[in-house]
């Protein structure tokens, strides 16, 4: 990897967690906990180096139908960076009806969150080539980790969708994720739209009850597809090929059984350590 910084715009839930990874004092963070906000700023807080990678994880505000915070950011850039890493969704691709989708298939999005999304990509990807910037986008799907596991739904009881009914799943565990982040800010890496995702299928009425099971929780309710209303849903396969064989990712976390092994071990290890302060 160069040894030019990486400065992550939005450290959350998986910024924090590349940062944490990388443990380099030169990368940068910068978030509303560093006094930058997206919606209202002009300039940055601080003065970027003359040469740096940029993760961008900030969502569009729901309150446009294009993505304001990112025009906001590329305008506020004194500079722009060797690479630019943008994290999209898988949502962009719509209702493909369970079928397979890979970086090339339709974009159907219907949701306002996906068209959202999409209008950030095409923003990103012209001002890419104006700037002469290596663009990775990585199309996300659902991320699950510590803390992110849906334990609250399952406590409380909410109905899954029995399995006759459900859909296939599109997730990956936030490590997966992260190191997929990490390929993309290399030099040496295709700069490229890539799937990101676990490649395990199981729908989301499965996953939950792994995460049940291996909690030691009571199995949630299951109620067909019509019962709940949501007879519409989007329904796709996301391939994640060129995400394992040209951005060189493949996930530690393949099998859900053992990302959500991990995520347990991780929060009762936090939560331990919490009592011991």
């Amino acid at each position: 990897m160069s040894h030019s910084p990486i400065v992550v715009i939005g450290a959350g839930y998986v910024g924090k967690r590349l940062l944490q990874r990388l443990d380099d004092s030169k990368n940068i963070e910068l978030g509303r906990s560093s006094s930058l906000n997206l919606d209202s700023d002009q300039t940055l807080p601080i003065r970027l180096p003359d040469s740096y990678r940029l993760l961008y994880t900030v969502p569009p505000s729901p309150e446009h139908d294009h993505d304001v915070r990112l025009q906001n950011l590329l305008g506020m850039l004194q500079r722009a960076p060797e690479r630019f890493t943008y994290i999209s969704t898988t949502g962009v691709y719509g209702d493909h009806q369970g079928g397979i989708v890979g970086e090339l298939s339709a974009l159907l999005a219907t949701s306002d969150r996906a068209k959202r999304r999409l209008s950030a990509e095409s923003i990103l990807r012209v001002w890419a080539q104006q700037q002469g910037v290596a663009l990775t986008i990585l199309r996300t799907p659902g991320i699950y980790g510590p803390a992110r596991l849906g334990i609250e739904r399952i406590r409380n009881g909410e109905p899954l969708i029995c399995e006759s009914d459900a859909h296939p799943g599109n997730r990956i565990h936030v490590d997966d994720l992260v190191s997929c982040c990490i390929a993309a800010l290399r030099s040496n890496a295709a700069a490229d739209i890539y799937n990101v995702g676990d490649g395990d299928h199981r729908s989301r009425t499965l996953f939950s009850k792994e995460v049940a099971r291996q909690a030691g929780l009571k199995m949630p309710p299951e109620v067909s597809r019509e019962e709940t209303g949501k007879l519409a849903a989007e329904s796709r396969i996301v391939d994640t090929t060129r995400m394992q064989e040209q951005l060189g990712v493949n996930p530690k976390y393949a099998n859900a059984e053992d990302g959500i092994r991990a995520s347990l071990v991780t929060v009762s290890v936090v939560t331990s350590d919490s009592f011991r302060r």
